[in-house]
């Protein structure tokens, strides 16, 4: 039975991926917050797994609990959008930079050698879901700041895992799963959240067609970094 590991699975994109995942047959594990969150995916028949991204404790502690699991892919899916409005003109404070860059991009360079392990036995893929409004090529407004410095660091991130994990056999990709319908993407939205992750998922399934350390959107649309 195939595996999967989705970081970040307690609503929205991270939810959708874990619930696809377990109605095809695999075994699935993800992370939570809250109670409530931990039930609803007990309930969906998945292992649930207390994380916080923003403690070092429970990062380390998510090595223990995972100790001898084999992943077939891993979502890193955890993240946070921070302020609508930040701009060249108007920079975030420091308590709000603190958090988009501490649960954006800190959480998953200290997440890396955690799961990496998991996946290597298994010539895995890692999948950071990364945004269009990290493309420094594609940048046409500052709207966002905030979170696009995130995400540019996010790609960053994923093609520098690429280059240190290429060898071992782990594929390594960034995916921009388009503006989806969900909380953090609101009611108006182009795309609902089934659609953009059956999307993701069929890029992730065919490393021929999709190959490591590439950008891609859930169309399977390559992307520019």
């Amino acid at each position: 039975m195939p595996g999967a590991l989705v970081l970040g699975a307690s609503r929205g994109i991270g939810f959708e991926f874990t619930r696809q995942y377990r109605d095809s047959g695999w075994q699935v594990h993800a992370t939570y917050r809250s109670e409530e969150h931990r039930l609803r995916l007990r309930d969906l028949g998945v292992h649930p797994l207390k994380l916080d991204v923003g403690s070092v404790e429970d990062v380390a502690g998510l090595g223990w609990q995972l100790d001898g699991e084999r992943f077939d892919v891993v979502v890193m899916n955890a993240g946070v959008f921070g302020p609508r409005d930040s701009s060249t003109q108007k920079p975030p404070d420091d308590p709000t930079f603190d958090l988009v860059m501490r649960t954006n991009v800190l959480a998953a360079m200290r997440l890396i050698p955690v799961v990496m392990p998991c996946l290597s036995a298994q010539r895995g893929t890692m999948a950071f879901i990364s945004s269009r409004m990290g493309s420094i090529s594609e940048a046409s407004s500052s709207y966002g700041l905030l979170y696009r410095v995130s995400k540019a660091s996010v790609n960053m991130l994923a093609k520098l895992a690429h280059v240190d994990y290429h060898a071992t056999g782990v594929r390594v990709l960034a995916l921009h799963p388009g503006w989806v319908r969900t909380d953090m993407g609101g009611p108006n939205a182009e795309v609902d959240v089934e659609t953009s992750v059956e999307g993701l998922r069929r890029v992730i399934a065919e490393p021929l067609a999709y190959p490591s350390g590439q950008f891609f959107d859930y169309r399977g649309t390559s992307l520019a970094w």
